[in-house]
């Protein structure tokens, strides 16, 4: 999907019957049978589509999302396991193949229908639409925060349910007993009554030909054994020990290496290009031109990239090639002002009548704020392996969306989705950059293009220099105090709207409220970044609910408190984030606090930041973080999360700038696109709330407040309001400790 939206989803889905989601039983003439070749290998039965059970009663958990450092596939695993009632120890997971029939129901009716009660009777031709829907939009994807509040929650939750209710039906005909006289427990099902107890793997064959519940009774938290609970993930042995597969370690038999240099401005086309140097030089295969890009095919890597050096190709002229980061400000700035001038705006929330209550103001305050380009900058930059034979493709690479690969890359080579085969890695980093298959679709046409298999590598230069960026954002604000200085208005207009649409909107109760946006295209292309329109949009509006406390003379904390009124969920979050941070106690000189209060992705997410500033630098100390996801599936890996978007958003916030200069990238490497490092970052403190309201996601949340509460933190400590980001290009005087203590 391009943007995720409701509507779009049950648009782009196909409206079928009754077909069975969550495992589906095998039976001749189903479906399933095709499902257990994908995926059940020698002694193995597969009870339904997300649970196998081989012979020595171990248990695999059949995971739809990619693992790319977030522990996902241990979490979802957890919840399957749970409600099965397995053995930990005898649990394991396989990610789910790109195949059609592996197609995610589940994060689709997450994402539509969330907590929306379906009568039983209804059940089944609900999973079935969303099948359906999911296979025709090819949805396998991993990202938005979606894999434990839509996948977990409505996928293996109700799969590991249902799987222990076959394995019980299974178990009562074959003793001939009443179900309802048997029990389960660590992967045994036992008869009291008679004695009897065997493994569940006795029972898995004839378990997966019966028709599952698509309704199974789920238990409750007090029931819980594995959810909730810190087990070890089971991804990082691998890791570990070095026998863990990235897509850049793949090899294949006959495989040769290629470098690539696409056009520096984005849009253009490759014109011409000398290649006979390169074509001469040893171990080179073949040079291959493509529309907007050259490649190198040689024996090894380094030859592959010391050849495409010699190159010196000619690009197409474009009209973006005097664009420069100032000019793309500016021209977003005058597009926000011809909006409100012509009244050309597009409303997120339009309530009450802001012109009114600004005009009766006591005092309005107003700000811009903005933040620039920025890269995915993963650890591992983007390389795919592809084969292409007899009219076939087989790809292998790290992905975000194996499925979705799979058909963007029979798209490229006009070729049917049946011709190709991906095999997905684990990923050194990606936030969203591998949810786009540009390199993949790159080495399938040049392993087309020179007729052996193909390891593509991009340079870290070319990492950088053709990301899909985090957008630019321009954002203008506007607010009405009353004479006690609570906001009686809230103006927000701002460029280019993503996802997710609720990303601008503010919790605090304020009467009249106009938020708007206006699309201003730019030729810059943009993809989704770790918690997507949230990154930017908290970092807007969290910092400018701060400036109105300032305005009013009221301590940041309590004028947000008080403003959530009748949100006890929010204002809990946001007390103990204060407690925890010793919110009133003050700091001293040079130094200081700033607060931060975000929803997103489902999980509510306050933080303290505290700073020092000397000698014009930001040095941040600590980072509390209180946050309340609903229930912690797996608590260590909830406060890994929230660890690790401290420190992405902290990158993003302190040093984060992808510039355009003459159409172009500016940044090349970590040189000049730097990164928080171990002897910079800050001791970080997680502090988890299960309020077992509806479960949220985890992998996202930690990143949209972490700006506004350095910025608000910098404030504090120096006076000077942080608008524009990276906070690295601005020097600042400290103040004062006792005006630094009035703000918290």
């Amino acid at each position: 999907m391009g943007k995720w939206t409701r509507r779009g989803f049950i648009t782009a889905g196909v409206i079928g019957g009754s077909a069975l989601l969550i495992g589906v039983a095998i039976r001749p003439g189903h479906r399933t049978p095709a499902l257990a070749r994908l995926v059940a290998g020698e002694n193995e039965s597969l009870v339904n589509a997300w649970v196998k059970i081989d012979a020595d009663n171990h248990v695999t958990a059949i995971i739809p999302h990619s693992e790319m450092g977030q522990g996902a596939q241990t979490a979802l695993a957890q919840m399957l396991a749970d409600e099965l009632d397995a053995d930990w120890a005898d649990v394991s997971f396989m990610e789910a193949p790109a195949a059609d029939d592996y197609a995610n129901y589940a994060l689709g009716k997450g994402f539509i229908l969330g907590t929306t009660q379906i009568p039983k009777i209804l059940a089944g031709t609900v999973d079935g639409v969303f099948l359906q829907a999911s296979k025709a939009m090819h949805l396998q994807i991993t990202g938005g925060s979606l894999s434990v509040r839509a996948t977990g929650v409505y996928g293996m939750r109700v799969a590991g349910a249902a799987a222990r209710l076959l394995l019980l039906e299974a178990a009562a005909d074959t003793w001939g007993v009443d179900q309802a006289t048997l029990s389960t427990s660590n992967g045994m099902i036992t008869h009291p009554a008679s004695g009897r107890q065997a493994p569940y793997a006795t029972f898995a064959a004839l378990a997966g030909s019966k028709t599952p519940s698509a309704t199974p009774t789920l238990k409750t938290p007090a029931q819980f054994t594995i959810m909730g609970q810190d087990k070890p993930r089971l991804d990082i042995p691998a890791k570990v020990d070095g026998s863990a597969i990235f897509g850049i370690d793949v090899t294949v038999a006959g495989m040769k290496y290629a470098a690539i240099k696409a056009a520096p401005v984005f849009g253009a086309s490759l014109a011409s290009a000398d290649t006979s140097r390169a074509r001469a030089m040893p171990g080179v295969v073949d040079v291959i031109e493509l529309s907007d890009a050259i490649a190198v095919v040689a024996d090894g890597y380094w030859q592959a990239s010391q050849a495409l050096a010699t190159l010196s190709p000619q690009w197409t002229s474009t009209a973006a090639d005097a664009v420069t980061s100032a000019s793309i400000i500016s021209q977003f700035k005058a597009d926000i002002q011809k909006a409100r001038d012509t009244g050309a705006l597009k409303y997120d929330n339009a309530q009450g009548d802001t012109s009114k209550a600004l005009a009766q103001a006591s005092r309005v305050v107003e700000s811009d704020y903005q933040v620039p380009y920025l890269a995915h900058a993963c650890l591992e930059p983007m390389n795919a392996v592809a084969r292409f034979e007899n009219g076939r493709c087989d790809i292998w690479t790290g992905t975000q969306n194996p499925l979705g690969f799979k058909y963007n890359i029979a798209a490229a080579l006009d070729i049917d989705a049946s011709m190709v085969t991906v095999s997905n890695y684990t990923m050194g980093g990606s936030f969203g950059r591998r949810s786009n298959a540009d390199a993949a679709i790159q080495a399938a046409r040049i392993a087309r293009a020179a007729g052996v298999p193909v390891k593509l590598i991009w340079s870290r230069e070319e990492d950088m220099q053709h990301d899909h960026y985090r957008p630019a954002v321009v954002s203008r604000f506007r607010a009405a105090l009353d004479a006690d200085g609570l906001p009686l208005a809230w103006e927000n207009q701002y460029v280019d709207k993503h996802e997710p649409i609720e990303a601008p909107l503010i919790p605090y109760a304020i009467a009249n409220q106009a938020i708007g946006y206006l699309d201003s295209p730019t030729h810059v292309p943009f993809g989704p970044w770790r918690s997507v329109d949230h990154s930017q949009h908290g970092f807007f509006t969290e910092s400018f609910i701060d400036e109105l406390a300032v305005a009013a003379g009221k301590d940041p904390f309590q004028y947000r408190y008080d403003l959530l009124a009748g949100q006890p969920r929010q204002q809990r979050v946001l007390q103990l984030a204060a407690d925890k941070a010793n919110w009133q106690q003050p700091l001293g000189k040079n130094r200081g606090r700033g607060l931060s209060l975000q929803n997103s992705f489902g999980t509510l997410v306050a933080q303290v930041v505290e700073v020092t500033v000397t000698n014009h630098q930001v040095r941040v100390d600590r980072v509390v973080v209180a946050v309340d996801p609903g229930f912690a599936v797996a608590p260590n890996g909830l406060a890994a999360q929230m660890e690790s978007g401290v420190i992405y958003a902290l990158t993003a916030a302190l040093y984060g700038e992808i510039a355009i200069d003459q159409g172009q990238v500016v940044q090349s490497n970590f040189h000049n696109y730097k990164m928080v490092r171990m002897d910079t970052a800050p001791r970080i403190e997680t502090h988890i709330i299960n309020s077992m309201a509806s479960w949220g996601g985890a992998g996202e949340p930690g990143t949209p407040g972490t700006a506004p509460a350095l910025a608000n933190a910098i404030y504090a400590a120096t006076g000077t309001r942080v608008r524009t980001l990276p906070v690295s290009n601005y020097e600042f005087q400290a103040q004062p400790a006792e005006q630094a203590d009035l703000t918290g």
